[in-house]
């Protein structure tokens, strides 16, 4: 789920996190801090001379008092620097259509990546960590976290998740570190979405590519 109009971007630059967009756009010194160090209660907009502009989303459902309470081992400083430098993805349908009708979302129009998450393991397993939780969220019974709560593939305690929570929950996340530069060679299919309705197909890969 990205910000709408953005496939152009993405399709060119890669998916980026926080810090690799920061990177391209050559964003530094105070700017920089205040976006990548710090709670973005609203998205931000940067811009460079031959990139455009970009919006560097904002970070709601996050509650820094509830994130001190619960995080552990690390500053929230230190916590939002470690989600800015990751890409993330949902791993279910749910998940994903929980956050599009959130207040803060469901009245907007949102980019939405369907991903073959079999071709982006293959391709990016080693820069791939999961999570048990929603890592950007405290709203809700806020569950503890911190530099643990992201883990590779060989530590992640599939069993013991899938005996708590079931198969379709054992992972929350799925997060590559940094960017995913050949993002279009993993996406199926781009759509704009507001809510539960599907507003249009901006680009479906060709049966003969799958």
């Amino acid at each position: 789920m990205a910000e709408a109009d953005t496939w152009e971007s993405i399709h060119q630059h890669g998916l980026l996190s926080t810090t690799a967009l920061l990177d391209l756009f050559e964003i530094s010194g105070r700017q920089r801090r205040e976006i990548e160090n710090q709670h973005r209660p609203q998205s931000m907009v940067i811009s460079h001379p031959q990139y455009g502009k970009a919006v560097i989303r904002d970070q709601k459902p996050m509650r820094e008092s509830a994130l001190r309470q619960c995080l552990r081992g690390m500053t929230p400083l230190q916590w939002y620097r470690l989600l800015n430098r990751h890409v993330f993805f949902w791993v279910t349908e749910r998940r994903l259509t929980t956050l599009l009708n959130a207040r803060a979302y469901r009245e907007r129009k949102h980019t939405v990546l369907t991903i073959d998450t079999v071709r982006l393991v293959r391709q990016h397993a080693e820069r791939i960590v999961l999570s048990p939780i929603n890592s950007g969220s405290t709203i809700y019974n806020p569950q503890e976290r911190g530099r643990s709560t992201f883990l590779p593939f060989s530590r992640y305690p599939f069993a013991e998740r899938r005996a708590l929570r079931g198969g379709a929950n054992a992972v929350a996340e799925c997060a590559v570190i940094y960017s995913v530069p050949d993002i279009r060679d993993v996406t199926l299919r781009v759509e704009h979405r507001s809510g539960n309705e599907i507003v249009e197909v901006l680009w479906e890969k060709p049966a003969g590519e799958r």
